[in-house]
């Protein structure tokens, strides 16, 4: 059977495949090779422009070039070569290796052919292609996260001035207004994904034990550790100089636990919206030729907070496992962070899918204002906070007590509370103030604070 999607076995490929597609480059087999080939070469480079290594002589203009092509003008042919030999090989990195003294044979770069790889690790290798390629994921996905934080936002302003009856332990509470309420989720998630951009994945470039042995064998008087920090800080990353065979990953679990973070919001919101619809304070548009139930036509269904939630869960258990599990390694390495960290695109891939049907939702629902206001003006004994609160201003005896005893699980209306507040001994502006609230009015600083994000 052909692979396509319709035949392949993930949504993130299948079902989805549209909405993934931004990733692949970046987390598939072709993006992990091109990004070892990569730094293959600027290894390759940095030791000859080493004068400490005269074996491996400067680069000319023309080498330069000719190494540049190898790693710039790597293509899916290539990358199809490089499984060809590792067929062989049964090693992806010493596949990768080959691959490039092949590609530089009959070259002006062969006679420095022995100087590809030389002296690394595997490890140091697929460490900075790894982060390489967590750098290029995160620049992908970060467009997504940000819409998603700025279209809430574009809707808390709209909405920063209607209000809403706010709920605490599922409760009428004191009123809000709609749009602080999403100003609040735009809010924590542009600081989650800000503090997912600022974790610094490190990197290592340091031998098979993370000592410089063979460097050192070869070379004693080679500033290694000068020159590993010109190679990593090249890509833009930060080197760790203490490290085992592995780079210990902690970086990237810091980053996976803050995309998490980021995730675990969006499904915080996204249970919200869905509760919001559920009451009917929001709608769902209907969409034209859309069906809402196989036997119920009348059905239009919050289905994109759903499908955002239900891949979240997904993106968190990936993105969860790998940030517990690739810190550990037995003693100086054991192999399985290798096999893991391959599945890094399916975290990414699921959140991409969720940012992009919440965001679908949200250029679906409507306000339906009518019904907010119904709710708040069947609850009036939420000014039972504020009328308690004046009263205590005024030194007036048991206000909360008094306030306790008209209100409690009963339903007020607003002649009733209106009553009460006539028969209060208050100051005549503290009395006119509360006798002309409404809970649609008692909504504090909530539109001002709409306008934070």
């Amino acid at each position: 059977m052909e692979l396509s999607p319709l035949t392949a076995i993930t949504p993130i490929d299948g079902r989805y495949a549209s909405k993934t597609a931004a990733l692949r480059e970046v987390f598939s087999e072709y993006g992990l090779i091109k990004r070892r080939v990569k730094v293959e070469c600027a290894w390759l480079a940095a030791l000859c422009a080493e004068p400490g290594i005269p074996e491996c002589a400067p680069l000319s203009g023309e080498e330069q070039a000719l190494l540049a092509a190898v790693a710039d003008g790597f293509s899916e042919a290539d990358a199809a070569r490089v499984k060809e030999i590792e067929r062989t090989t049964n090693h992806d990195v010493k596949a990768v290796e080959y691959f490039i003294k092949e590609k530089i044979a009959g070259t002006p770069l062969a006679p420095r052919s022995e100087f590809v790889h030389f002296a690394c690790t595997s490890e140091d290798i697929n460490n900075l292609s790894h982060a390489l390629m967590l750098r290029d994921g995160l620049a992908a996905l970060r467009p997504q996260m940000d819409a998603v934080a700025g279209k809430i936002a574009e809707f808390a302003h709209a909405n920063a001035a209607v209000p809403m009856l706010a709920h605490t332990h599922g409760q009428p509470a004191s009123p809000t207004t709609l749009g602080k309420e999403f100003a609040v989720a735009a809010a924590r998630l542009r600081a989650a994904a800000a503090a997912a951009g600022a974790v610094a994945i490190p990197a290592k470039l340091n031998g098979a034990v993370g000592n410089f042995n063979a460097h050192l064998a070869a070379y004693p008087d080679v500033d290694w550790e000068a020159l590993a920090e010109g190679v990593i800080s090249s890509f833009g990353l930060k080197r760790n100089r203490l490290t085992t065979q592995i780079e210990p990953h902690d970086g990237i679990a810091e980053l996976f636990d803050a995309l998490a973070r980021w995730n675990t919001i969006l499904v915080d919101f996204d249970r919200d919206v869905w509760t919001y619809i559920s009451m009917g304070y929001l709608k769902s548009r209907p969409v034209k030729g859309e069906v809402g139930s196989s036997t119920m036509p009348h059905k239009v269904n919050p289905i994109d907070f759903e499908n955002s939630e239900g891949n979240l869960g997904l993106a968190n258990a990936v993105l969860g496992h790998l940030a517990r599990k690739l810190p550990v390694s037995r003693m100086q390495r054991d192999l399985t962070d290798s096999t893991a960290l391959r599945n890094m695109g399916s975290g990414f891939a699921y959140m991409a899918i969720a940012a992009a049907s919440t965001l679908k939702g949200l250029s679906k629902i409507e306000v339906n204002r009518e019904k907010l206001a119904a709710d708040l003006d069947g609850e009036w004994e939420v000014l039972a906070e504020p009328v308690q609160t004046v009263m205590r201003k005024a030194g007036l005896a048991n206000p909360y007590e008094r306030l306790k005893e008209l209100t409690r699980g009963k339903r007020m209306t607003g002649e009733a509370m209106r009553a009460f507040v006539s028969s209060l001994e208050l100051p005549a502006a503290d009395k006119e103030r509360l006798l002309a609230l409404t809970p649609a009015a008692y909504t504090g600083m909530a539109e001002k604070l709409a306008a934070l994000v």
